[in-house]
């Protein structure tokens, strides 16, 4: 949950200036920037006039459990099936893979598409060629590409769009 505390920090105006009146559309206008853009201050000058409006922001953490939701979907279908082979081929399945993954170089959020709607920048059997890109990371607002570090095909994707992702996390896997 962010809570945010729109004020006018300080309206400077110099001695000469004390006549002009401030204009309240101006302030009004500048706070309702600073509410679309997501920026902290901002601050204008007309003439001698100067004004600068600032908002306090304040953020409370919502606890993340990114690795404990999987957890206990792979361990309440293990214990069902009493037999040693079932809880065999799981682990197996990630040895079994043939290629190489390619792992998030950071902490962030995956995107399989450029943006919603258009088709994603590679899919399974996708032949792809070295340097292209294969999904973005959203970190910090800021969009990186993945790109392929091989020439190969892409045998399959580990993430689903809109994903967080930690670094080192598998993404692709390429054959």
């Amino acid at each position: 949950m962010a809570t945010t505390k729109d004020t006018a920090d300080s309206m400077e105006t110099p001695a000469t200036t004390s006549q002009t009146p401030i204009d309240t559309k101006l302030v009004r206008k500048l706070a309702d920037i600073l509410k679309d853009t997501g920026l902290t201050e901002i601050e204008v000058e007309q003439g001698e006039l100067r004004i600068r409006v600032a908002r306090e922001v304040t953020l409370q953490a919502a606890p993340q459990m990114y690795a404990a939701a999987p957890a206990p979907a792979m361990a309440q279908p293990a214990p069902p099936p009493a037999s040693a082979p079932a809880a065999t081929p799981s682990p197996a399945a990630p040895a079994e893979r043939k290629g190489d993954l390619v792992k998030s170089p950071m902490v962030g959020t995956i995107y399989l598409q450029a943006t919603p709607g258009q088709p994603p920048f590679v899919k399974p059997g996708d032949k792809v060629a070295e340097g292209q890109t294969l999904m973005i990371v959203e970190a910090m607002k800021t969009m990186n590409p993945i790109p392929a570090p091989r020439a190969g095909v892409v045998a399959e994707i580990l993430v689903e769009d809109s994903q967080p992702v930690e670094y080192g996390a598998p993404l692709v896997v390429l054959e």
